[in-house]
C-alpha cells in the first residue's frame, strides 16, 4: 500500500478561489472590503514571511491588508495600546499577533487584549470557551484546515479513533474541542469522533498511536512518527514544521508512514497552506458579523 497524498496546496488554492467569488459578490452588493491588521514585532526572519504570505493571500482573495510593525523593544504596555487603536478601528475587521513575541512582552495579555469579534486566530478566551460550547464564532486556523482538508477528500470521522499527538493551544487542544463536537459546519460525517490526545508525559506513545483510524502530529519534534507507530491504513495528518539541515520536514517519517498509510499530508505542501486560508475566512465571517451589528444598531 501507498498512501494517497492529502494535498493541501491544491486544496487552499480552491479555498481561495470560492472565497475571493464570495467577496466579489460581496462588495458588489455594498458590503465594506474586509480587512485584516498584521502585528509583528521585532525582525524575526520566518515571522516576516509569513506575514508576507498572508498579505499577498489577502489580495489574492480581493481583501485588503495592513501591517503594523514594531520593533523588539516594544513593551507590553505599548502593545495594548496598538490593539487597542486597532480594536476601536471600524475599517479593520480582523487582527492578527504575529507569533512568536519577543520573550519581554506578555503574550497573553497581548492576546487577550484583540477585540472578540477581531480575534480570527481564534485564541482568546471568549472564542475558545465558544468553541468548546460548541457554537464558535471563529474555527481555529490550523484545526479547520485539517478539518477541511479530510472532508475534501472525503475522509470521514465520525465514530472513527483520532489520536492526536500534541496538546498545544494552537493545534492539539482546539482540534480535539472540534472533532468531538456533534457538527462543526461540514455535518455530522466530519465530526463525532472519538479523540485521544497523547503528549510528552504519555505512557507507551506507540500503543497510543497504533490504534488510530486518524492520527495528527503536531508537537514539532522531526520525524518522531516512524513506520512502526503507525496501523496499516490509517490517514496520517502531519502539521509539524521543522528545518533540518536547511530542509523542512514534518513530524512524521514521510517515507515510510507512506507504505502503510492509506491518506498522508506531505511538508511542506500539507496542512500548511490551509492555515492561511482559513485565517481569510475568518476575516470575512468577521467582517460579515461586524457588518450585521452595525447594521442593527442603525436600524434599532
Amino acid at each position: 500500500m501507498t498512501a494517497q497524498i492529502l494535498d493541501g496546496k491544491e486544496t487552499a488554492r480552491l479555498l481561495r478561489e470560492e472565497l475571493s467569488v464570495e467577496v466579489e459578490k460581496w462588495r458588489a452588493e455594498g458590503g465594506p472590503q474586509p480587512t485584516l491588521a498584521a502585528v509583528l514585532v521585532g525582525d524575526d526572519p520566518a515571522s516576516q514571511v509569513y506575514v508576507r504570505n498572508k498579505e499577498r493571500a489577502c489580495g489574492q482573495v480581493g481583501m485588503a491588508s495592513r501591517l503594523i510593525r514594531r520593533s523588539d523593544t516594544t513593551s507590553t504596555s505599548e502593545l495594548l495600546d496598538v490593539l487597542h487603536e486597532l480594536n476601536e478601528d471600524s475599517q479593520v475587521h480582523g487582527i492578527l499577533v504575529q507569533l512568536p513575541l519577543p520573550k519581554a512582552i506578555d503574550t497573553h495579555r497581548v492576546l487577550d487584549a484583540v477585540a472578540a469579534s477581531k480575534d480570527v486566530d481564534a485564541f482568546c478566551p471568549e472564542n475558545v470557551g465558544l468553541l468548546v460550547q460548541g457554537r464558535p464564532r471563529f474555527l481555529p486556523c490550523t484545526p479547520h484546515g485539517v478539518v477541511n482538508l479530510l472532508a475534501r477528500y472525503r475522509i470521514e470521522l465520525a465514530g472513527r479513533h483520532v489520536v492526536i499527538v500534541g496538546r498545544s493551544e494552537i493545534v492539539g487542544k482546539p482540534l480535539a474541542n472540534m472533532l468531538v463536537q456533534r457538527d462543526i459546519g461540514f455535518g455530522p460525517k466530519y465530526a463525532n469522533a472519538t479523540v485521544t490526545i497523547c503528549h510528552s508525559q504519555s505512557a507507551d506513545l506507540a500503543s497510543m498511536t497504533r490504534q488510530a483510524d486518524v492520527l495528527v502530529a503536531a508537537v514539532g519534534r522531526p520525524c518522531l512518527i516512524t513506520v512502526d507507530m503507525v496501523k496499516p491504513g490509517a490517514v496520517v495528518v502531519d502539521v509539524g514544521i521543522n528545518r533540518v539541515d536547511e530542509k523542512l520536514v514534518g513530524d512524521v517519517d514521510f517515507a515510510a508512514v507512506r507504505e502503510v498509510a492509506s491518506f498522508i499530508t506531505p511538508v511542506p505542501g500539507g496542512v500548511g497552506p490551509l492555515t492561511i486560508a482559513m485565517l481569510l475566512r475568518n476575516n470575512f465571517t468577521a467582517c460579515e458579523l461586524q457588518q450585521a451589528v452595525g447594521d442593527a444598531t442603525i436600524a434599532n
